[in-house]
């Protein structure tokens, strides 16, 4: 079968096979961007002469922003080495008119079988902003489908919608049907995935983990896939993490900072409070970096723009499961630190109020509890609610959400039935988060559960007139 564009400025292809020929057209730019790729992906099996070897072919496709306006890193692996190549077009126009050459590198994992793949990684320069993009990648051995996506809006007014979740598994990943229809439905221009991948990726000799960035494929080869380590990563050293997954910066996905819209997001490594056989001195970096890029991020030039300040780290600093760990004990190394080292390691609680960081001027994000739970707004173990009526407005302190019931192999945990004061809303249904930052002083939060067919069971608006760390006041 050959297929033939019948002119160049004609909007329908010829499909040649037999001596048949067969006319498909594709839409014009005014045809929503959804809709025209449904009717472009349906002519997939079209664009396929042959199925090459498992070997060569492109899977595990996924996108991830670098923090440059404009770019978009297409991230996929192969099990032979092969060229890292990227044909692309605008949604409506010439088919693969723009093409993008990338590398890829070795990753050998540490199970017995030592198992070799490549992760290629192509970064698209020169996006116009908020434009659908038709893409597939590989190579002339083999080519992966065809997947779109829509560039970021780099506007600072622009107000991104995001789904925000951990502890998402191979196994039973309850939540992951409804969060591949509502992405591939446009809900979404982000997900935040916070910490715990596949459980685990490393398993079966890293196999797991194929399987799982296969899994969620039809999430994160449409929208950038967002990431930060937990402690289901931490087998050889986080070794799977690090390897397959782009974020932006040089510190191997650990630890990064981007901005989209009016927020600055940094994504963080709880990890280091407690895998100490990996180098103390990871934790100290990272307190380092951390404590420069919010330096930077409240200059008054950048937080007049961006006066959200959006975390998201693994493990929270405030829970109340009854799972033996930091949230019976109402303690928590990452919010306290560690007086165990030499010299003692420094929390992260004061460090994030002192710069304004509440989970939304700041947003604190965590997971690893197999909850949902939102928090009051809460320092130094007190509530500092904006006031009685309308705690969320104009807080006097972080503000925490705890999403981490995706759905894993370890179902959902209990809670403490004792929880402080703290704790405002808590849920054991299976689901995830959404957020959007609708504009400088407003954010919203909602609950979905997946047990009750997506209803939303719990939703708020954080709402801070003033931002910085005088907003405390």
């Amino acid at each position: 079968m050959d297929l033939v564009q019948s002119s160049p400025s004609s909007d329908c292809v010829e499909a040649r096979h037999c001596g048949r020929v067969k006319l498909f057209c594709y839409s014009s730019p005014k045809m929503e961007p959804v809709h025209a790729a449904c009717a472009l992906l349906s002519l997939a099996p079209l664009l396929v002469l042959g199925v090459p070897p498992i070997g060569i072919q492109p899977e595990q496709v996924h996108l991830s922003y670098p923090g440059v306006s404009g770019s978009m890193i297409v991230t996929w692996t192969t099990f032979n080495k092969t060229e890292s190549n990227v044909e692309y077009g605008l949604m409506g126009g010439r088919l693969f008119d723009m093409s993008a050459k990338g590398y890829a590198t070795l990753f050998v994992d540490s199970g017995e079988e030592k198992r070799e793949m490549y992760i290629h990684r192509v970064t698209l320069t020169d996006l116009k902003p908020a434009a659908a993009y038709l893409y597939h990648c590989g190579s002339d051995e083999g080519w992966s489908d065809v997947f779109f996506f829509t560039s970021l809006n780099d506007s600072t007014s622009f107000s991104p919608r995001f789904a925000l979740y951990g502890d998402l598994g191979n196994e039973n990943p309850q939540s992951l049907a409804r969060l591949q229809k509502e992405t591939q439905l446009g809900m979404y221009d982000v997900v935040l995935h916070i910490g715990d991948f596949a459980y685990d990726m490393h398993e079966d000799n890293a196999r797991i983990g194929d399987e799982f960035m296969r899994q969620i494929e039809s999430i994160a080869a449409y929208v950038p896939y967002m990431t930060c380590p937990g402690n289901h990563e931490a087998a050889y050293n986080f070794s799977n993490y690090r390897n397959r997954f782009s974020m932006p910066g040089h510190t191997e996905s650990l630890w990064y900072s981007w901005n989209l819209g009016s927020a600055h997001i940094i994504s963080l490594s709880t990890e280091v409070y407690f895998y100490l056989e990996f180098g103390l001195d990871l934790l100290f970096k990272q307190y380092k970096w951390l404590q420069q890029d919010l330096e930077e991020a409240n200059k008054p030039e950048n937080r007049a723009v961006r006066p959200w300040i959006i975390t998201m780290g693994h493990r929270p600093m405030y829970c109340s499961d009854d799972d033996q760990d930091d949230c019976t004990k109402f303690d928590s190394f990452v919010r306290l630190g560690r007086n165990d080292t030499k010299p003692p390691a420094p929390g992260l609680e004061d460090l994030f109020y002192r710069y304004d960081v509440c989970l939304l001027s700041g947003s604190e994000l965590w997971a690893h509890e197999h909850t949902y739970e939102r928090l009051w707004p809460v320092y130094g173990d007190k509530v500092h609610n904006g006031s009685k009526e309308q705690p969320y407005v104009n807080p006097k302190a972080p503000v925490h959400i705890v999403t981490g019931s995706a759905g894993c192999r370890e179902k959902t945990d209990r809670f403490n039935p004792n929880p402080k004061e703290w704790s405002a809303f808590r849920s054991t249904d299976y689901g995830y988060t959404r957020m959007q930052v609708v504009n400088t002083t407003h954010i919203y939060l909602e609950q979905v559960s997946d047990d009750q067919y997506g209803k939303v069971i719990d939703s708020i608006w954080v709402v801070k007139e003033k931002h910085g760390f005088s907003a405390w006041a």
